[in-house]
């Protein structure tokens, strides 16, 4: 029987757009710790696409441009700083991740702190109001060790 995923590295991959998208993969970065491994520079500076890989994982972005599908998408300031879905990270040290946002002028939107179900995160708001969910909590060993039990 075919599966429908595809067997590779990372099957779901965050998409996103900012208005300054050159700021935002310097921002990202810097603050969490992504690596740019593919930026496709506009002529005009924009960003026509680009890949940040974080661990064995990875977001695109793009600019914010008037096409057919960026027509699809609101930004979190056209939407009274909404946002629709948010993307977590999974990370060695939460502590550290939560002293690099404030450093770098991120919106903590929800404290630090030990969560129930095991591990420790935050919740923040990027320069560009995007949510970002950070923590130690690794649902995919949580996941492993309910399999193994």
């Amino acid at each position: 029987m075919d599966s429908i995923p595809k067997t590779t590295l990372c099957n779901v991959v965050p998409c996103m757009r900012y208005r300054d998208a050159p700021a935002a993969i310097d921002w990202l970065c810097t603050t969490f710790g992504f690596t740019a491994t593919l930026v496709v520079p506009n002529e005009d500076g924009s960003i026509a696409h680009a890949q940040l890989g974080f661990g064995s994982s990875m977001i695109m972005l793009a600019s914010v441009v008037d096409t057919e599908y960026g027509r699809l998408l609101k930004q979190p300031q056209d939407i009274g700083q909404f946002v629709t879905q948010s993307t977590y990270l999974v990370v060695n040290d939460a502590d550290t991740v939560y002293d690099r946002v404030r450093e770098m002028g991120g919106q903590i939107v929800l404290d630090i702190q030990d969560e129930d179900y095991g591990g420790r995160g935050f919740t923040c708001r990027d320069p560009e109001g995007h949510i970002w969910s950070i923590g130690t909590y690794d649902p995919a060993q949580a996941l492993s060790s309910l399999a193994s039990s």
